[in-house]
């Protein structure tokens, strides 16, 4: 196996792709981003980085002796003028702000690009983990209604178009009425927002109505930034009077699946798996 170098954010997803290198003996390094990463992760051997330090990321990295790395975790888009980058950093910045201009997906695309200059081979949290991708069909007990079909589909459409625009990656539909779309705001405040709306518009906890949508943009580089639902995702569907929630089999990642089905069945919220549309 090569030796992975885990370039962390924060939230779950890179503390579950620790746990799993440790569990199958894959050797693990940890980039721990500075203001990002959580504290779960202080016990790994790795190196605290800030994020424009990539000159002190790639000599961490190849001192660990890694050959692949993984890019994962919520990182929020920097203010520019407040970064203190190191030399490396600072030859990549002004492409960094011109990538960044036209979307997240340009200034990922940058950053990958970068890690493989250097000779890594990249990974995607799906390919370093491969049961982290949710499946096709049903996922638990609570299965969709022919109304939370057409809420689905709905809801899938308006997501992959703002991908296309790389402005999030969710949207949530009930009764075909556009409820939110996401944006910076990230997909648990957009669920709060909902959770504001009036009930008539969607449902209310314990008989909700309308789907929550998670798709990866068209442009995306899958290897990065995924869609991702979690604990948190289902709790808050649930609490924003919604029935359930729809992604792209293999596309939409799902973190601590046991505790996601055990709620989701707990709350009455389905999670569906569909095939991905062709390009």
């Amino acid at each position: 196996m090569k030796k992975l170098g885990l370039i962390a954010g924060g939230g779950d997803l890179p503390v579950e792709i620790a746990e799993h290198c440790e569990r199958a003996g894959r050797p693990v390094f940890v980039i721990r981003l500075k203001g990002f990463a959580g504290p779960d992760l202080a016990d790994y051997a790795g190196a605290e980085v800030g994020i424009a330090e990539l000159g002190k990321c790639f000599k961490a990295l190849k001192e660990a002796r890694c050959e692949a790395v993984c890019l994962a975790g919520n990182v929020s888009r920097p203010d520019f003028g407040a970064l203190v980058p190191d030399l490396r950093g600072m030859a990549v910045l002004p492409r960094a702000i011109a990538a960044a201009r036209r979307g997240d997906d340009a200034l990922l695309r940058l950053l990958v690009g970068e890690f493989e200059k250097e000779g890594f081979a990249v990974e995607g949290a799906h390919e370093v983990m491969d049961d982290l991708g949710l499946p096709a069909g049903p996922l638990g007990r609570h299965v969709p209604s022919e109304a939370d079909h057409g809420d689905a589909e709905r809801a899938l459409e308006v997501a992959r178009a703002i991908g296309r625009l790389d402005v999030g990656q969710a949207a949530v539909v009930a009764h075909g009425l556009v409820l939110a779309v996401e944006a910076q705001e990230g997909t648990d405040a957009m669920l709060a927002r909902v959770a504001d709306l009036p009930a008539h518009l969607k449902g209310k906890p314990g008989a909700g109505a309308g789907v929550l949508a998670k798709a990866p943009k068209p442009i995306q580089e899958t290897r990065v930034d995924l869609p991702t639902i979690g604990l948190a995702t289902v709790q808050a569907v649930a609490r924003a009077g919604l029935a359930g929630i729809v992604g792209e089999a293999g596309r939409l990642l799902v973190l601590d699946r046991e505790a996601v089905i055990a709620a989701a069945d707990e709350l009455g919220v389905f999670i569906l798996g569909v095939e991905p549309q062709a390009p």
